[in-house]
């Protein structure tokens, strides 16, 4: 119970600081606006986002808010429903990317030596390669459906993570308690997960909070370049498909396109409010 009371006032300051954060309250109003979206998508009164049963390339109007596609159908459906598509693969992507580069970046940073030199070797090895580069052949050269693409960016994202555990632990596996846990003859298992992931993983949830974003980043890059799922109304399919139209249909690919920008920024606003909540030293800075 007093654990519980502990976690309850830790999360009520974290929201109190992010409330006085302009950039963070920005994040927050933004952010969850675009969530509330996605999740009223399927009680919204919106036509199918797959029906083609409107005149082709209308442009905004009373009757077709953000107008309609090349196909006609009905583009406020697609981006609504795209808002869901983009917010899930964003989600899905991060939390895998959070699992590895958290259980790993433990393991670096608790056992060190052989341990920690094969885990940094490989976290290195992802440095040196762009994460987009290694998405887009791994879209490539597997299915591009929408389960696969989460896949995909979830492990080509975790190294960040990992590094930001890693530096963490280290410090962490130094304190006394954990110190007295070891003497206590608690089992490393025990000891990661009860004394030592606790306190060092909310810099590492601020960064999953990034990830959010960079992976919905990914996911519309890939899209753009034609290795999206073509059954999902995704922002990034839906700019990609516009593409033709440009000159004529600017709509299709402008609206999607702002949706996208919006919904990266306020991710960003809240990742980095986070990030100030849990780091002291630019919280003070911020202060």
């Amino acid at each position: 119970m007093i654990l519980r009371n502990r976690r309850l006032v830790e999360a009520l300051e974290t929201l109190r600081v992010i409330l006085r954060d302009n950039y963070g309250l920005a994040g927050l109003v933004i952010t969850s606006s675009i969530i509330a979206l996605g999740l009223l998508a399927p009680y919204l009164p919106l036509p199918d986002f797959n029906a083609a049963d409107y005149p082709r390339l209308q442009p905004p109007s009373l009757e077709h808010l953000f107008g309609t596609d090349y196909l006609g159908r009905d583009l406020l459906s697609r981006v609504i429903w795209g808002a869901r598509i983009s917010l899930l693969v964003g989600f899905v992507a991060a939390g895998i990317s959070a699992v590895i580069g958290i259980l790993l970046g433990t393991l670096a940073g608790y056992f060190g030596g052989f341990v920690d030199a094969v885990i940094s070797r490989v976290i290195e090895i992802f440095f040196m390669i762009p994460t987009f580069f290694i998405a887009l052949t791994l879209a490539a050269i597997y299915s591009s459906n929408i389960y696969m693409l989460m896949f995909i960016i979830g492990i080509t994202t975790w190294p960040v993570t990992a590094r930001i555990m890693r530096g963490q632990v280290l410090i962490a596996r130094e304190y006394l308690y954990v110190e007295a846990a070891k003497a206590m003859g608690a089992s490393d298992l025990r000891i990661i997960f009860r004394y030592v992931m606790p306190v060092s993983i909310q810099p590492a949830i601020a960064n999953t909070i990034l990830q959010v974003g960079n992976a919905i980043m990914i996911e519309a890059g890939l899209s753009y370049l034609g290795l999206g799922d073509p059954n999902y109304p995704s922002w990034g399919r839906l700019i990609y498909e516009g593409q033709p139209y440009v000159s004529t249909a600017w709509w299709i690919s402008l609206i999607p396109g702002i949706f996208l920008l919006l919904t990266v920024l306020g991710i960003n606003f809240l990742g980095d409010a986070l990030n100030r909540v849990y780091n002291p030293r630019l919280r003070q800075r911020n202060q």
